[in-house]
């Protein structure tokens, strides 16, 4: 689960045909991108379910293999959205290919962690890291972007540090994992933020420019004979699987968001932590201490202040200003 899905959101293409016939029905257009983005975010909270299936492929295998194979789902979606000339356009770019060099190698970490997660019992902690990422990105927001806090948003933000504080305590250490996966998940954000770049453009080439060091990797994985490939038929399908898997709910993204309201779509993520969340207590069996209560109460807490201020906030915006 990452930021790009978001911003791919707001500008993948669709056909003509869908747009015409969602924007005579406002309602059905609603309708639809609610079902579409319950697609995408319900299909990132079980898609650990997936990589448990092949949790006996190492973690760096298995993101060099989403790396390759992302990029050979990746090439039809461009050329679908008639992308490949802004493509081409950006890779002339090198500032823009630093930063994305920079953004690729975030994204590559944090794919790292969630699968090592999954495939080491730690769903919990995933879960939990992605409930406190919209608090990080507020926190980001003030420290990178000198964005003002408001002051429901600020006790949000203290108010989710009270509860990894709590886990911390309970524990006995701090939960380096979770507050890894939403740091790096937030840097990653904020500096596509700051990338003038399509998104769907710019997963593709963050997966281009990963693409030499995950084959290099794989290959020396052969020559070492640690290569967990071409050794068992089925596995070696569901690892190819990657590529789809991780561009599939993209373009349930892409049309909830020719559908709804960006602000609306932001309500859908949490989908996919509480999934997880739900995957890792009742199926998985991980351990819930009280310590994990104490987090997650206090980080549901804060994100029922955060989002019912969003909420506020947003109607101020869309209602129209009174006429005397």
């Amino acid at each position: 689960m990452t930021l790009e899905p978001q911003q791919t959101a707001a500008q993948c293409s669709d056909t003509r045909n869908v747009e015409l016939s969602a924007s005579s029905n406002p309602s059905g257009k609603s309708l639809e991108g609610a079902g579409y983005a319950v697609l995408a975010y319900g299909f990132w909270g079980f898609v650990p379910i997936y990589w448990k299936l092949i949790a006996s492929v190492p973690a760096m295998q298995t993101v060099a293999h989403r790396v390759g194979w992302s990029v050979l789902a990746l090439i039809p979606l461009l050329l679908a959205t008639k992308k490949m000339p802004e493509l081409t356009a950006t890779l002339k770019s090198k500032k823009r290919l630093l930063l994305l060099f920079v953004t690729a190698t975030l994204l590559s970490l944090n794919w790292l962690a969630f699968i090592w997660a999954v495939t080491n019992n730690a769903v919990l902690d995933s879960s939990l890291g992605y409930f406190m990422n919209p608090l990080v990105n507020v926190a980001f927001g003030r420290i990178f972007l000198k964005e003002h806090l408001k002051p429901a948003q600020l006790f949000a933000v203290i108010l989710a540090l009270a509860g990894v504080v709590a886990l911390t305590v309970q524990v006995g250490k701090v939960p380096g994992l979770s507050i890894f996966l939403a740091v790096t998940f937030s840097a990653y954000g904020l500096l596509r933020k700051m990338a003038p770049v399509e998104p769907l453009v710019g997963l593709s080439i963050e997966t281009v420019l990963m693409l030499p060091i995950a084959i290099g990797y794989l290959i020396w994985t052969q020559m070492t004979d640690t290569l967990v490939f071409f050794k068992n038929w089925s596995q070696d399908v569901l690892v190819a699987a990657s590529g789809p898997v991780t561009t599939l709910p993209l373009l349930w993204f892409a049309a909830a968001g020719k559908r709804l309201k960006y602000s609306t779509l932001g309500f859908f993520q949490y989908i996919s932590p509480t999934c997880q969340f739900l995957l890792a207590v009742f199926l998985y069996h991980e351990v819930f201490t009280r310590g994990h209560l104490y987090a997650f109460v206090c980080i549901w807490i804060a994100l029922g202040i955060y989002l019912t201020d969003s909420l506020i906030e947003a109607r101020k915006i869309s209602s129209p200003p009174n006429k005397s």
